[in-house]
């Protein structure tokens, strides 16, 4: 590799996003002077950032690189691979590729925001090959918890590599023919370089189960509740989830009602791709509040806690979708980590108004979308690759699946995290250098720095509160605090504030007493002392010189 970070003659990995955490996918792989980006995901902020919703990632790296780039593939329609399209694609410049759901997907975020036009789209059918540059591509089916989940085998003139995307093993998949034993061994057969693969249930040491046992799950616990109103939450984007929620309440003798506009538009994507052919048709809030309780099944977003979801609006009791004691939500969904504390606040609002609630612990209602260890052994056997290159994951699961690997006979394996560039071949993989990665915010419509003052300023403020000081001439001034835990005391603590402020400038002497900096610094400095005094918080301090 150049200086510069130009690949020559070999076939080199980078992660922008997604190796070290769950969520926001971004894979570079880079090959006789030319760059191929994989998947081009977000994540949410989970409370980090406070006022903001969207992390993106920091491309500074192949932005600065951008004329070596030769397109966007992307693996599967999650979020977390194409999530960051809508405001990353127009500046790269360079085309997409997906499969149909997927593109429809994308389509219409491009649509969303404007960039139609501006932005190439190729849809490419699973199973054909294209190519791009030193890059011979071929999409590979794989089960997951959404439609047209793929791996990537990318075939280069140093090797190949089996990019697993995200995945599991399903024998009964529902939606979709994913690609079998026999079909995974002919690729072992033929040879893999490197498999770059899926962490993130690398502890967990049973099978991620079927899609298919989720049905007799659900239809089970739908029969039980016989006479009473039921709603299942589950992703949106889970179209074998979907089906399974219309067959059940198919068979139960219940007609579905939709809340979440989210499952609105995947139903939309998925019927015009050839899928849910047979889905019933959904009745309205209103015709659902007629019926019977018993004869009607609600599918809600919201199973995450989101605040403006469906669900948590039907727990507030302010969605036309109402609730009452005895009545039954299903959450037939995971947890994610770092949502369990709005998921709880929700549970405790059902479970106050006396609904019942039933999650996965309890009932066979949910399976993971991501291999287990058997899942990851039983690849390692199919594929044989030479080299593992654990993604997708926080550092503990990209260590736990490398020693998986190496224990199930992966003659090497080695563990990256974002912004570190490796050499895949030739020779012995090895970590070259380390670049520029990060997180950006979605912060209103701007797009800035995770790690920038804004964001430094508002987090100090919502820890320790805010105090403005006024000042004016002749020593004149005025205190305003925000935040503080000084209810009953406020209005003393301001006037010792303002005493306090009042002294330090009066005590400045000589050039000090003109200089506006030395000024607005020692009234800081004497608001801040004062409101540590009174509550024991150090507040963010702004002065105004007027």
């Amino acid at each position: 590799m150049k200086r510069d970070g130009t690949p020559e003659r070999e076939l080199l990995f980078l992660s922008l996003g997604g190796s070290g955490e769950v969520g926001m996918n971004v894979n570079l792989y880079g090959c006789d002077g030319k760059w191929l980006m994989v998947d081009l995901g977000m994540t949410f902020s989970g409370g980090e950032y406070p006022g903001v919703d969207l992390v993106l990632p920091d491309l500074e790296f192949i932005e600065e690189r951008v004329d070596a780039l030769l397109g966007i593939v992307l693996t599967h329609g999650h979020e977390d691979h194409i999530g960051a399209i809508p405001y990353f694609a127009q500046e790269l410049g360079v085309p997409l590729y997906a499969t149909p759901f997927t593109a429809d997907l994308i389509a219409r975020k491009l649509k969303e925001a404007g960039l139609t036009q501006s932005v190439e789209l190729n849809i490419i059918e699973e199973g054909e090959n294209f190519r791009l540059g030193p890059f011979d591509l071929a999409y590979f089916p794989l089960a997951h918890s959404i439609a047209e989940a793929n791996a990537l085998l990318i075939d280069t003139p140093h090797g190949r590599v089996f990019h697993s995307g995200d995945w599991k093993l399903d024998e009964d998949p529902i939606v979709g023919e994913p690609a079998t034993a026999a079909d995974l061994r002919q690729i072992g057969d033929e040879g893999v370089l490197a498999l770059v693969c899926d962490s993130t249930n690398a502890f967990n040491p049973e099978p991620s189960g079927s899609e298919g046992a989720v049905h007799k799950g659900l239809l089970d616990e739908v029969a039980r509740h016989d006479g009473k109103r039921v709603v299942v939450t589950t992703f949106a984007s889970n179209v074998a989830r979907l089906q399974t929620l219309g067959d059940v309440a198919r068979e139960t003798g219940r007609q579905i009602c939709i809340a979440g506009r989210s499952i609105d538009r995947i139903l939309e994507v998925a019927r015009d791709n050839g899928y849910l052919a047979d889905f019933p048709d959904p009745v309205t809030f209103e015709e659902a509040m007629s019926l019977p309780r018993g004869e009607v099944l609600v599918l809600a977003t919201g199973g995450q806690g989101e605040p403006r979801a469906a669900l948590a609006r039907m727990a507030e009791g302010n969605h036309p979708i109402e609730l009452a004691s005895g009545d039954v939500v299903l959450f037939s969904s995971r947890q994610i980590p770092g949502n369990e504390i709005p998921i709880g606040r929700m549970q405790n609002t059902l479970a106050q108004r006396g609904i019942i609630m039933v999650t996965d612990r309890q009932r066979p209602i949910h399976v993971s979308g991501h291999p287990g260890r058997p899942e990851l052994e039983a690849m390692y056997g199919w594929l044989r690759p030479d080299i593992l290159v654990p993604v997708h994951g926080e550092m503990r699961h990209m260590q736990e699946q490398a020693r998986l690997a190496l224990d199930s006979g992966v003659p090497e394996a080695i563990v990256q995290k974002n912004g570190q560039i490796v050499r895949l071949a030739p020779g012995k993989p090895e970590k070259l250098m380390e670049v520029r990665s990060g997180r950006l915010l979605l912060d209103g419509d701007i797009i800035i720095p995770a790690d920038g003052e804004a964001i430094t300023i508002r987090r100090r403020m919502a820890q320790n509160g805010l105090v403005v000081v006024l000042l004016g001439g002749e020593g004149r001034c005025k205190v305003e605090a925000f935040g503080l835990p000084l209810d009953e005391d406020h209005a003393d603590f301001i006037l010792d504030a303002q005493t306090a402020v009042a002294r330090a400038v009066q005590r400045l002497k000589g050039a000090a007493k003109g200089d506006p900096a030395a000024v607005s610094e020692a009234a800081r400095l004497a608001a801040r002392q004062t409101a540590r005094q009174w509550s024991g918080k150090n507040p963010q301090v702004h002065v105004v010189t007027l």
